[in-house]
């Protein structure tokens, strides 16, 4: 297998840096022993001007065979075409890859002590693989590198046969990369689609292989529009391992999206204290119990529901599920639907209802996605009610119009219950300091009369008439601890809705 990188330069900045970015020298020839064979690295020219760095592996067929029988454990679908006759050798694979990262492992870390400055610009690079396997042809090959920065993606064809052209074109194809990257975005890109464009891995793909493509994804694979196919084939298709890499691929797009941490989204579950353990869900539930507001506010919500005569219900923001479990107790709700951004909090909320210990008749009742409520989800529209509890105030102030226009304005239940902390009664809390938010992650609490402002207007723009009803103690002065609207959408409003739907259509 053959693959060569090659920069430009002038005398103030010559093209043999490369070979400090890569940490070879280009006055050697160097060699490096792989699980498969033997990896060589030489430059066929490095001048001021010019330098070409070449990677050659040269496999062993014996160890092929030896490491590749089978389908399980060490092996591979396609390792074994012939015992010791066998095309796969010349063309670049997940092999390749594997050499990529054994010779090129600090590279690939963007590391570069003598030349850092170098390591973190673009270079004018041009990157040529004489064959490489493409299951999908080279459609799929542009579709893959096309949104990565490259100027020219240039795919062409292999013929099966040049004697015989009727035979048509191989699955190979001779690749030609150009354009001004990091080196280190441009060796994790052919590390991670080398073995996702041929379609097979020569080893067990165990479960590190998730964060062996977050590291060589971070900052493109996320926003990658053929992110789920890269995802699939990279962990060969296997279901568990592509969940999580795909929950955690969503996350860090959704943290890009607004500009802040993973962690900042992830933080629907408090971390335990250090000398603390985690509790079980049956253990966090009892607790819940002695928390008699939560209670009340589930009960209320689970009223309105019924009286709205819901079937289908969205828990927008589920957290860890405590709503989720309380309706599917209700035989009256058919389909119950935990939607949350946080990875950890659906977990728990999974661990709590014990999902994969459920009859299937009870499973088809419950989903939990992942899902981000400012962004407008196809998956959220058709059911007759959702509910945003204790959810709104987690919100930075600018991005509730995006709820507003995902929830009300394209999901569009006939009953959304909206529950928020009304700040007035803090007063009342006597462990909570003057001036404090009730959780540390509310971005805002309301007066009475700010959330009647906003649900008003909401309901105004959308179509739907609010009422408001209290939770807990209704204090004469100050209020009930938490306040409520109950949202309904106008007969009228949904016949109009129905129409400019089908005009669209």
């Amino acid at each position: 297998m053959f693959l060569t990188i090659s920069t430009t330069g002038t005398h103030e900045r010559p093209a043999t840096d490369l070979g400090f970015l890569l940490h070879k020298h280009p006055d050697k020839a160097q060699t490096y022993p792989t699980s498969h064979g033997t990896a060589h690295v030489l430059y066929p020219e490095a001048s001021a001007e010019r330098c070409t760095a070449a990677l050659l592996l040269e496999i062993d067929p014996v160890a092929l065979v030896r490491r590749g029988k089978g389908k399980g454990r060490g092996g591979a679908p396609d390792a074994a075409l012939a015992q010791y006759v066998n095309d796969r050798p010349y063309a670049a694979s997940s092999l390749l890859a594997v050499a990529l990262s054994t010779v090129f492992k600090s590279a690939l870390r963007g590391v570069c002590a003598a030349l850092p400055e170098r390591a973190a610009e673009p270079l004018p690079l041009r990157i040529e693989v004489p064959a490489v396997a493409a299951r999908g042809g080279a459609e799929l090959v542009r579709a893959l590198f096309g949104p990565l920065g490259w100027a020219t993606v240039d795919v062409r064809p292999v013929v099966l046969d040049e004697t015989f052209p009727a035979w048509g074109d191989s699955r190979y194809v001779q690749l030609v990369l150009e354009g001004e990257l990091r080196l280190v975005d441009a060796l994790r890109q052919l590390y991670v689609l080398l073995p996702v464009l041929d379609d097979a891995k020569h080893y067990w793909v165990a479960p590190d292989e998730v964060e062996k493509l977050l590291r060589a994804g971070e900052g493109w694979l996320a926003g990658h529009p053929e992110r789920q196919l890269i995802t699939n084939r990279y962990l060969n298709r296997r279901w568990s391992l592509t969940r999580e890499a795909t929950e955690r691929l969503e996350l860090v797009r959704l943290a890009e999206a607004d500009d802040i941490g993973v962690e900042a989204i992830d933080n629907a579950v408090d971390d335990p204290a250090p000398d603390e353990g985690t509790d079980t869900a049956e253990e966090t539930e009892k607790a819940e119990k002695t928390v008699s507001l939560a209670d009340q506010r589930r009960e209320a919500i689970l009223t309105a529901l019924r009286d709205a005569g819901a079937g289908t219900v969205l828990d927008l923001g589920c957290g860890q599920g405590q709503l989720v479990q309380a309706l599917l107790k209700d035989v009256r709700f058919s389909k119950v639907v935990g939607v949350d951004v946080s990875v950890r909090a659906l977990t728990v909320a999974a661990r709590r209802l014990k999902t994969e210990r459920m009859s299937e008749r009870q499973a088809e009742r419950v989903a939990l996605l992942q899902g981000s409520l400012t962004y407008t989800d196809k998956r959220l529209k058709g059911y007759d009610a959702a509910v945003l509890s204790e959810v709104i105030e987690h919100l930075d102030l600018p991005r509730l119009p995006a709820l507003e226009y995902a929830v009300f304005g394209t999901a569009r239940p006939a009953t959304v219950v909206v529950t928020t902390p009304n700040v007035e009664y803090n007063v009342r809390w006597e462990t909570l300091p003057a001036g404090h938010v009730r959780h540390r992650d509310h971005r805002f609490e309301w007066t009475r009369a700010e959330f009647r402002a906003w649900a008003d207007a909401v309901a105004s723009r959308h179509g739907y008439a609010v009422r408001y009803v209290p939770v807990g103690p209704d204090d004469p002065e100050v209020g009930p601890p938490t306040q409520m609207g109950v949202f309904t959408i106008a007969a009228t409003d949904t016949k109009k809705h129905t129409k400019k739907e089908e005009k669209a259509a």
